[in-house]
């Protein structure tokens, strides 16, 4: 086979679609294939070399993705690279238009898809091309003002296209990666994320073995220490657990994983964020940044196995740890999460498993023998999953997660995963109270049939429980319960795809050689013929229930309801699913009794007669000629019959039974064309009879048989379904069934039954059309041309017979063809289309009848559209008709797309993807094979647009601006069907469009307007033709909608015009991506294009340009780019001059200066009318005009900026340090020049000129660039701009800022007042003055100066914020200016400043934030020194009250914040300013000290290599801080309570000061939880104890202060806590915080000790494997919640019993002989005899008691710690517990908490638990669980 196809092709392809081998007419399809590829390889190196992007480069790629989905990659290699390196070319070409850019992108990923096809020795592409082009577009400098516009896909389309490339980068890419990119990471930067996030994409990670150290062995070390130094989840550590992922999936067995085990597992376990412990609050940011599910599943996949397989130990860790979340009783946000990994993790297995053990080796590296999956690892690895999952099956999010983790787990281990499943199936189906454990069940058996079926040797007993199943599903066929009838159907359907329904018990008797499991299958076979006609009788009692008549009343609608719709479709498929695989015998019962129930019954149509129908098809389908044996003649009888009286034709409602028997007969007839040839004299006979029927409905029904048998004879498709070729009607010697029992089909030997149309076939269907349709037609057209009078509803009939006619022989008839229309894109490449053979041969001798229709349809339409244009009800049907004439050639887009859907769900949820190599059932294959042939039949994209289909667009085009509204929005969607099938109609359509909208037409009606309108506006998918991606045509739109404001039919009253403009231009605004102006191609890929045409096998058909075609190429594309220019310019003065008109609605000019504002482009400047436009909208009477002004000028001012010089600098030099070997980062002697030293800052124009400036914070913290590039100095700079040097646009700006007047309007304006207090600091406006300032220097400050002070003393919100924005442009804009101007600036702006700032309001003080922010970002510290001092001077002075303390120190922080690393000696000074007044009284001053405190500390990380910090450290900080709140530390509890009392001020002053103190370091704690990276875990520890006393600290503050600010304090101290034990802790920090909560649990306040336990029981989850791999830890929690169970106080005992209990249930401690006992002795504690009557009795608790209580406690925690099963020492513990039933409080109420708990949790599945108790036990057990009675 494989030889003799290379011999046609003449090179061996790729990789083909192997269905096409089996298409009926597979023998033509090679010399086709090659026809077409040697044309797109011929025209695509020809469009390349002349140089033609469009149309010619754009069309021939789009063959060729074409060709890829026709054929796959039938191609040689050469070609296949030659493909990929020239479109990698053309992706990269710089200033590519981005469609185009996007549309190469995509055709480039589908070549590199199958990564197996091409080695790293075959392709190399290198990676600077693809940064360059991504860093472009998604970190595009010019985007955020409105000079670029990228389509919202750009982003994936790029990552992909990225993900594709990787595995070809050279291997020295990683090294030149990490130079690129390592300089960026500052982990106080947004750099970092992006530097992150491109080692994620970019890194490579498949390499051989022998280059891993030029690969990931460069970055992993460093990396992984980032990650495991980081403590709070910041936004890039998702993306560095990505990469890790993908680093492990591709390197399975080379990198050792084992060191980080713990880490990564605690880290995964806190992502997902569960609710733990008794106090349960989540930092934010934990929510929005946890991992990526996909990714973490991939990570734990590939660690698992090697020789320790130490990553299972921690998976049954993690799932016995969130094993309960599971449980149906749960619910949550984090639930979605904890499917997700639950449903992936078994495929991501199953994925593994199959690469090591299924897939053909590549050139990829397989995983080494050491470290694949074995047997064992299996195993074990389902055994840790089944208990999640089995709990998972009845969730409250649905079963499918759960169904598709058991199907991946079932295909690994069948035997374990199966019996516990059956074990919840069976009593599920006998259950009439849960049907939803029933649905979630039957879901799961559905996806594990495969498995079940197959058996294997593992599970052999599997297939004996199919038939026990399918009789029990049956009655889930219940018409009253809609979801369980459905997913009954779908289990029955699921199970006889891949069971053969033959009775197979003979071969009991007949053959001996069976084991004994095929023995009982023969015997259990006996009874499928019960289980069909059971099923049977199930359906005839679903369908008596819902016949028409009895679901609902007359009055309602007659259609079906959506939920009938689907029982009919679940009903039909799987009836016809059994039909198939029935044997013969079985068959003839079934059609037996089927037949008598559709012929002796009734039924209405609409419903029952539908479902009835559908069966009885089934039956015809599968065994065709035994079933029209019976139906056909029954049927057509009758109708003969009934019709025999001459009235009955023109009836208007006609007898039920005929139209019952007609419905019967339309549908038994969908069957194979050959098997109806016999009948076809009683059928044409009985079509005669009723097509001219007067009933509607009856002839609709014979219009569905005449469809159906043309259909029948005309198409070709497969005609058998069956799981077995050949069918299993042998005798059983030969052939024994149950053998085939969930078999899948062999690709190789399918043998599918095609039907081909025979001669005979098509000689019949002509016969039909010539007696039917051509009457018809002549009628029709005798009508049209005025001979020959006929009512509606014959016309309508008669186009019903036409439409019919048409959609049963569509695949007959040849397409419409004719004179092709040339002329309306020039191009020098041939833009032919390409033609497939789809089985059909027209014969040309007889009459073409899609040419007829065509005529007359055109004739009938103008006539109708005359004089009787409202009979809209024929215009729909020509409307139809016009569509199928032109796109239907057998099916339909729609039905095809939906098949292929269903395809895919079908395939999902009983594929094989441990064994792949497409195992698939047979009936799917076969599905898949027809798919193709219908994919070939609909493949229409890049017609040629020819005569006929222009008549025809016109035709639609006229219904599409006619009077109806319902003809119009038809003939729309039919019309842009059209336009988005025929190569640049839009360019023919669009001119007669826009006519409609012309202002000087006056005969336009307003229904042709409206009609206009929305053929610009297109439907959602199709195309929109007022934003078509070419200058031509926006040229002509834009200007077209924006003048028809003028036109007569325009009125704004009425709404749905209006609101079809706001379409229009939304939808213009949405869709509008920046068209190129630049479409030159490179030599490089023109060189690529010639080695296409040099290529060989196949030769292209047509060879290299010749020289002076190529120079014609050349000066083509020369005068493109210029004639692309001209149109943009031109477009602009349209809409300018459009603008200019006085009368234009306002409406229409806010559209116009919308399209403006899109034609902004960084490439091109804007021309100077247009720029002169914008600057007066500026001071525009409506608000909307001056903000889109705004927008555009901050845009127009970049596109005017002039490029400044930069030079290389080297680091050494500046620092005199010579830069350390290997990595050190953070403040180190080489990077101190960057830092701000206030002793010498540049105070005189020398300095200032000498300084050498870095401006972006990031430079020189991680290590240095390859080239550090700063600014030159300014002698070598451009000069300022003057008059002389201004060009036209410049002065035109230059003029109006130099207007007084114009400026005092503007800033009128910008200060007004926009929503009340919503306005925000405006980054726009921001935009417009840095603009202005940067390229006018200080032009524009003196009058400027004066408008700044007025609104600076002003204190209102809006003027406030108008002079802090324009103060951060000022700022900002400064960037370049010389000494003398900035000096002088800085001379004005400070003393403005100060007096803004004492004006400083609640609604003021976040714009002033964001104002020194954005001054203060991407800026040298010591430029700005002027600003940072003024800032730093005192904001604490307290002279405006602690408000504006507070909102001083805000100001402060924004500054100080942007600059980061930079200020260490300002921080330091900051520092020590604060620290004396961290005792201040006012809680909004703590708040922002507090968070300032943070910003401080920010710095102060311990990241890998990182040096010490210059900034201030927190240890030392802590150190101070700890001195001062001695007095709340030292000193016992009890003495303080008297303190206050006698010793009066002194003592007071300093407790109350450290209170004070104390509140604001809780704030300091509480900000700093959710910013910095690390956690200062040891000095947070030397506060602990502070914390927990605060709990018990009481009594000291009340008499102090009142009592709210107590409550502060202690609600703060509480968060504190709870974030603090959320932390993420390293391995040697645990033993520190262990040994801090010993000591406190020694604490003599019982509210320490009860917050201890409240604050293990998170810090345990939380670093759950940490503290796990650490036995010595883990010892310690133990013993302390042990200890605290015999604490005095109860509440505490209570706390440590829930805590033990937790401990136990996630796996951390494990029930043990030794807990036992001492629990069971400490019970046995004897309590001392009670006392008598009229003692005192002593409060305090006896030891004795609080010991036993303990023992109970401790009993009643390992109760509780399995709530939803029942382990082997359960029932011990009860009895021991219950003999305390009787003890004296609190043990009694224990014992009975307990007991209830128990009955609860345990009540669901007592059936099951019941089984672990003895007999005796169960009776004490029941007697403790009733309740007493209270009668006794």
């Amino acid at each position: 086979m494989k030889k003799e196809q290379a011999e046609i092709l003449g090179f061996v392809p790729q990789k083909e679609i192997v269905y096409n081998k089996l298409l009926p007419y597979a023998e033509k399809l090679d010399r086709e294939s090659n026809d077409i590829l040697a044309q797109i390889k011929g025209n695509l190196g020809r469009a390349v070399q002349l140089r033609e992007l469009w149309p010619g480069v754009l069309l021939w790629t789009r063959k060729l993705s074409t060709y890829l989905r026709l054929y796959g990659r039938k191609f040689s290699k050469e070609d296949h690279v030659l493909f990929i390196k020239l479109l990698y070319e053309l992706v990269t070409i710089p200033k590519l238009d981005v469609s185009m850019m996007q549309s190469f992108a995509r055709l480039l990923i589908n070549l590199l898809k199958k990564k197996e096809l091409l080695s790293q020795d075959d392709l190399e592409l290198p990676w600077r091309p693809l940064y360059d082009l991504y860093e472009s577009i998604l970190y595009s400098k010019t985007e955020h003002l409105g000079l670029n516009w990228f389509p919202n896909s750009v982003e994936n389309v790029l990552k992909t296209l990225v993900k594709s490339c990787r595995l070809y980068f050279p291997e020295s890419a990683t090294q030149e990666m990490l130079d690129e990119w390592r300089p960026l990471l500052c982990p106080f930067d947004v750099t970092m994320q992006k530097a992150i996030g491109y080692f994620e994409l970019f890194l490579p990670t498949i390499m051989p073995p022998e280059q891993h150290h030029k690969g990931f062995k460069l970055w992993f070390d460093e990396m992984m220490d980032l990650w495991v130094s980081v403590q709070n989840l910041p936004a890039w550590e998702g993306n560095l657990v990505n990469l890790f992922a993908r680093l492990a999936n591709d390197n399975i067995g080379y990198v050792n994983w084992d060191p980080y085990i713990p880490k990564i597992f605690t880290r995964i376990l806190r992502s997902f964020n569960l609710p733990v412990g008794t106090s349960q609050m989540v930092i934010p940011r934990y929510l929005t940044n946890s991992y990526d599910i996909g990714h973490v599943v991939l990570w734990i996949s590939s660690m698992l196995g090697g020789p320790q397989n130490q990553v299972q130990k921690q998976l049954n860790g993690l799932f016995s740890s969130i094993a309960s979340f599971y449980h149906p009783s749960n619910n949550g946000r984090w639930l979605m999460k904890l499917m997700k990994l639950l449903q992936r993790l078994p495929a991501s297995v199953v994925r593994r498993l199959h690469r090591e053990r299924y897939k053909k080796p590549c050139w990829i590296t397989p995983v080494p023998a050491s470290h694949r999956l074995t047997d064992q690892d299996v195993t074990d690895f389902v055994e840790s999953m089944k208990q999640p999952v089995l709990m998972a099956m009845f969730s409250k999010t649905g079963s499918m997660d759960a169904a598709q983790a058991l199907q991946n787990l079932a295909l690994m281990r069948p035997e374990l995963v199966i019996p516990p499943v059956l074990e919840k199936t069976y009593p599920a189906m006998e259950t009439l109270t849960e049907p939803h454990q029933l649905t979630a069940t039957l879901s799961c058996m559905i996806g594990m049939a495969r498995s079940l079926l197959s058996g294997g040797r593992h599970y052999p007993e599997g297939p004996a429980h199919v038939l026990p199943l399918l009789m029990r599903a049956l009655p889930g066929v219940d018409p009253n319960d809609f979801s369980k009838c459905m997913i009954t159907f779908q289990f029955i359907a699921t199970f006889t795809t891949l069971v053969p329904l033959v009775d197979c018990s003979s071969a009991l008797h007949e053959k001996n050689d069976l084991t004994e499991m095929e023995r009982e299958l023969c015997s259990a076979s006996a009874e499928f013929e019960d289980f069909v006609l059971q099923f049977m009788d199930r359906c005839f009692a679903l369908i008596d229930s819902s016949t028409l008549e009895q679901t609902r009343e007359e009055t309602e609608t007659e259609k079906m309801t959506h939920l009938e719709s689907l029982v009919e479709l679940g009903l039909s498929s799987t009836f016809s699913t059994i039909l198939t695989q029935c044997s013969m015998e079985i068959f003839k019962v079934a059609l037996e009794k089927v037949f008598n129930f559709a012929t002796t019954n009734i039924f209405e149509t609409r419903v029952a007669g539908r479902m009835v129908a559908d069966m009885c098809r089934a039956a015809a389908k599968s065994h065709p000629a035994e079933s029209l044996r019976l139906f056909v003649p029954h049927c057509c009888n009758a109708i003969t019959h009934l019709t025999a009286n001459e009235d009955v034709s023109n009836e208007e409602e006609l007898d039920k039974e005929l139209l019952w028997n007609l419905q019967l007969l339309s549908e038994v007839t969908r069957v194979d064309g050959e098997k109806l040839l016999p009948y076809r004299t009683q059928l044409v006979q009985t079509l005669q009879l009723t097509l001219r029927l007067r009933c509607k409905q009856g002839y609709s029904l014979a219009c569905n048989l005449l469809h159906h048998i043309l259909r029948s004879t005309a198409l070709t498709y497969p005609t058998d379904y069956c799981s077995v070729p050949g069918g299993f009607n042998r005798p059983l010697q030969e052939y024994l069934p149950i053998k085939d029992w969930g078999r899948p089909g062999d690709l190789w030997n399918l043998e599918i039954q095609w039907h081909v149309p025979s001669t005979e076939e098509t000689a019949f269907v002509f016969y039909v059309l010539d007696l039917l349709l051509q009457p018809e037609l002549q009628r029709l057209q005798k009508y049209a041309q005025g001979e020959q009078e006929m009512s509606r509803d014959d016309v309508l009939q008669s186009l019903c017979i036409v439409q019919h006619c048409l959609l049963g022989a569509g695949s007959m008839l040849p397409p419409l063809d004719g004179p092709t229309i040339t002329g309306l894109v020039p191009s020098m490449v041939s833009l032919e289309e390409t033609k497939l053979y789809i089985g059909v041969d027209y014969d040309k001798s007889r009459e073409n009848y899609r040419e007829a229709i065509c005529k007359v349809m055109r004739q009938l339409l103008h006539y109708i559209l005359e004089h009787s244009e409202d009979d809209t009800k024929s215009l729909f049907a020509i409307i139809k008709i016009i569509s199928d004439l032109m796109h239907f050639r057998g099916s339909h887009k729609h039905e095809f797309d939906s098949r292929w859907k269903s395809f895919t769900l079908v395939k999902k949820s009983i594929e094989n993807r441990l064994h792949g190599k497409k195992q698939h059932i047979r009936a799917l294959l076969i599905d898949r094979v027809l798919l193709q042939h219908e994919l070939r039949k609909l493949l229409v994209e890049g017609c040629e647009y020819k005569t006929v289909h222009q008549d025809l667009l016109r035709d639609l085009l006229r219904l599409s601006t006619s009077t109806y509204s319902q003809v119009r929005s038809k003939a729309q969607n039919v019309l842009f069907t059209a336009l988005g099938t025929y190569n640049f109609c839009c360019r023919d359509i669009t001119p007669r469009v826009l006519e409609l909208l012309e202002p000087t037409r006056t005969d336009v009606t307003q229904q042709q307007f409206k009609g206009a309108l929305y053929c610009l506006l297109g439907n959602h998918c199709g195309v929109c033709l007022a934003n078509l991606h070419d200058w031509e045509c926006i040229a002509q739109t834009w200007p077209a909608i924006v003048r028809s404001g003028l036109s007569s039919a325009m009125s704004l009253e009425k709404p749905s015009i209006v609101r079809l403009f706001d379409d229009l231009a939304d939808k213009v605004h949405r869709q509008y991506e920046t068209i190129g102006i630049d479409f030159t191609v490179p030599e490089s890929a023109v060189l690529l294009g010639q080695r296409i045409t040099d290529s060989s096998q196949p030769t292209p058909h047509i060879g290299t340009p010749t020289e002076q075609e190529l120079e014609q190429g050349l000066a083509l594309q020369q005068d493109k780019n210029k004639e692309a220019v001209q149109k943009y310019e031109k477009l602009v003065r349209d809409l300018l001059e459009c603008l200019d008109d006085r009368d234009l609605p306002w409406k229409f000019e806010h559209i116009a200066i919308g399209f403006l504002s899109l034609l902004l482009r960084d490439d091109y400047p804007l021309p100077a009318p247009a720029v002169l436009f914008f600057v007066q909208s500026l001071n525009h009477d409506a608000l909307v005009v001056r903000k889109m002004a705004i927008a555009a000028m901050a845009g127009i001012l970049k596109q005017l900026k002039r490029p400044r010089k930069k030079i290389p600098v080297s680091p050494c030099d500046m620092s005199g340090v010579t830069e350390p070997e290997g990595l050190v980062a953070g403040d180190r002697p080489g990077n101190d020049w960057l830092q701000y030293h206030g002793d010498s800052l540049p105070s005189t124009q020398q300095d200032w000129d000498n300084f050498c400036f870095v401006e972006k914070t990031h430079w020189g913290y991680y290590c240095w660039p390859k080239k550090l590039m700063v600014y030159a100095p300014a002698a070598e700079q451009p000069k300022d701009l003057s008059a002389e040097n201004m060009n036209e646009r410049e002065r035109i700006i230059c003029d109006h800022f130099t207007d007084p007047v114009f400026i005092k309007q503007l800033i009128e304006f910008l200060s007004l007042e926009d929503r009340k207090g919503k306005d925000k600091f405006n980054p726009r406006r921001f935009c417009l003055f840095k603009g202005l300032f940067r390229n006018y220097s200080d032009a524009f400050l003196p009058i400027l100066k004066p408008h700044m002070e007025r609104l600076a003393n002003d204190s209102h919100e809006s003027t406030q914020r108008c002079v802090a924005e324009i103060i951060a442009g000022l700022v900002r804009g400064s960037k370049h200016w010389s000494f003398s101007k900035v000096e002088a600036l800085w001379k004005f702006l400070i003393p403005l400043m100060r007096r803004a700032l004492s004006n400083i309001t609640v609604e003021t003080y976040a714009d002033w934030g964001t104002c020194v922010a954005t001054a203060c970002e991407s800026r040298d510290p010591r430029k700005l020194h002027w600003l940072l001092e003024m800032l730093m001077e005192c904001p604490l002075s307290g002279e405006g009250g602690s408000f504006v303390d507070a909102c001083h120190l805000y100001v402060l922080q924004g500054g100080l914040a942007q600059q980061e690393w930079r200020v260490p000696e300002l921080l330091h000074r900051l520092l020590s300013y604060l620290e004396p007044k961290l005792t201040q009284v006012y809680k909004n001053v703590r708040e922002r000290i507090g968070s300032v405190l943070t910003y401080i500390f920010m710095i102060d990380v311990s990241l890998p290599y990182t040096q010490p910090t210059k900034s201030p450290h927190i240890a030392e900080f802590t150190e101070r801080i700890l001195s001062q709140l001695k007095p709340l530390i030292e000193g016992d509890e009890e003495i303080q309570n008297h303190v206050v009392e006698e010793n009066g001020v002194g003592e007071q002053d300093e407790r109350t000061q450290a209170i004070r103190l104390l509140k604001t370091v809780l704030k300091w704690l509480m900000a700093s939880a959710g910013r910095s990276f690390s956690t200062a875990v040891p000095q947070q520890l030397q506060l602990l104890p502070l914390l927990f006393k605060v709990f018990a600290l009481k009594w000291i503050i009340a008499p102090v202060e009142n009592d709210d600010s107590y409550d502060e304090l202690k609600r703060d101290a509480k968060t504190c806590l709870s974030l603090m034990s959320q932390g993420l802790l390293y391995p040697e920090q645990i033993p520190m915080v262990l040994k801090v909560l010993h000591e406190i649990a020694g604490s003599s306040s019982w509210h320490a000790r009860f917050s201890v336990l409240t604050y293990l029981q998170i810090m345990v989850f939380y670093n759950l494997f940490t503290i796990l791999s650490n036995e010595q830890a883990v010892q310690d929690v133990r013993a302390l919640v042990i200890r605290l169970l015999e604490d005095e106080q109860l509440e505490v005992r209570e706390m440590a019993a829930t805590t033990l209990s937790g401990f136990l249930q996630c796996n951390f401690l494990a029930m043990d002989a030794s807990m036992q006992t001492h629990f069971e002795a400490l019970c046995k504690t004897k309590l001392p005899k009670k006392r008598k009557r009229g003692s005192v009795v002593d409060t305090i608790p006896s030891v004795d008691l609080v010991r036993r209580h303990a023992g109970v406690l401790g009993l009643s925690a390992c109760i509780l710690s399995s709530p939803y099963d029942v382990p082997t020492w359960m029932p011990q513990l009860l009895m021991d517990l219950s003999a305390h039933l009787n003890d004296t409080q609190p043990i009694e109420m224990t014992v009975k908490k307990t007991l209830s708990n128990f009955r609860r949790t345990h009540h669901d599945n007592w059936l099951e638990h019941k089984q672990q108790f003895t007999d005796d036990q169960l009776v004490v057990l029941t007697d403790l669980l009733v309740s007493p009675c209270y009668y006794a």
